[in-house]
């Protein structure tokens, strides 16, 4: 197996490849990329078994020479592309001692490969389901609804993002029983309908990816895996099993309390006065009369407490409503436009916050936030 490559290109690869890789696992040869040379392509693969991506340097990227594949170290590989301005290498690879020599103009350095059969192979999808989509649409929806998911090694469904697809829309769900979004694009159109949930981990590295490119994504879905296709690229991915909780039946449908206020001054308002908030429940209080927005929160063990008074636009009965002020500013950090909207009912309801202005009609987001009690 021979191949010339440039430092720079090969870097920019592995460095997206790379995010992968788990850096304490225990099985030794997912701690390697898996390098394969075919009919004049190279293919870079990495994997932590759950997730895995590939990447493919076509001819005009690459001088492939002679087929072949071998697993090379990921760190020790990275670590030394970094040293090198954007210089041709050569990659000579043994295939008796798995041996890998790596030459520049200026020097040679050899590495121990491994086997390439005993790297993971890259599962195949039996589709059921899948669509397509623009990869920054994609990138735009985890990132609107990632930050929702929850923790719960026990409810394993709640760590992950639901994907809803259907022949008219698609919904991206996340939820962690306190706060929930719910993120629809009516532009954004399946084969058939299905539903699936997958990871956080695998789909911040995605999202990532995505949002520096600009290409079609193709989505393809089997009962255990999905596959996403774009650009160079292949990335594959576990899915999380499991039944998605009912979310549309704790949206509270009847909320007659209007609340609407400019973005950055409550975001900021909210900032300042949680630093005096008690910090077990971070609760911020939000007092509600006519034009009249009042911000509190207090912290009795120490006698800190602070206030801020907002002016809004109301339409409802007088409230005084808590939140958790770490959830508040997470979905008011995520809400596109100037002014922010809360539509409420009691005290002791879930509360909904919406964008006051759409940008576009194709798009539409729902978030709901579980209130505190307040012991007066």
């Amino acid at each position: 197996m021979n191949f010339v490559v440039s430092s720079k290109t090969l870097l920019q690869q592995l460095q997206i490849i790379g995010s992968v890789i788990s850096s304490n696992s225990n099985v030794p040869i997912l701690n390697d990329f898996l390098f394969e040379v075919q009919d004049g392509n190279l293919t870079i693969t990495g994997s932590d078994i759950e997730t895995t991506i590939s990447t493919q340097l076509s001819a005009d990227q690459v001088n492939a020479k002679k087929d072949g594949s071998i697993a090379i170290p990921a760190k020790l590989l990275l670590d030394t592309l970094k040293t090198f301005a954007d210089v041709p290498l050569t990659f000579t690879v043994d295939a008796k001692t798995n041996g890998v020599l790596v030459s520049s103009d200026s020097g040679k350095y050899k590495l121990a490969g491994h086997k390439a059969d005993e790297f993971p192979q890259m599962p195949e999808i039996q589709a059921i389901g899948g669509m397509n989509i623009d990869s920054l649409t994609l990138a735009h929806a985890i990132h609107k609804t990632i930050f929702a998911t929850g923790n719960d090694e026990l409810r394993p469904v709640m760590s992950g993002v639901l994907f809803e697809m259907g022949t008219e829309s698609c919904n991206f769900v996340a939820t962690d029983a306190h706060k929930l979004v719910c993120y629809k694009r009516k532009d954004v159109k399946a084969t058939t309908h299905g539903s699936i949930i997958l990871p956080k981990k695998p789909l911040n590295i995605l999202k990532n990816i995505l949002s520096t490119l600009e290409t079609t994504v193709q989505v393809t879905y089997s009962a255990n895996n999905i596959e996403f296709i774009f650009g160079n690229y292949k990335f594959v991915n576990r899915l999380i099993e499991g039944k998605y909780p009912n979310y549309e039946a704790v949206i509270p449908k009847n909320n007659p309390n209007k609340l609407q206020v400019e973005k950055n001054s409550l975001l900021n308002a909210i900032k300042r006065v949680s630093i005096f908030s008690n910090k077990t429940t971070y609760q911020v209080r939000l007092k509600i009369a006519g034009s009249d927005l009042q911000i509190m929160a207090e912290d009795l063990d120490f006698s800190n407490e602070a206030y801020e008074r907002l002016t809004c636009q109301y339409n409802g009965d007088d409230m005084e409503i808590g939140f958790n002020s770490r959830f508040l500013i997470e979905m008011i950090q995520n809400i596109d436009g100037e002014n922010v909207l809360f539509e409420l009912s009691e005290p002791n309801r879930a509360g909904i916050i919406k964008p006051a202005e759409i940008d576009s009609e194709a798009e539409d987001i729902t978030m709901l936030i579980m209130p505190i009690m307040i012991n007066n």
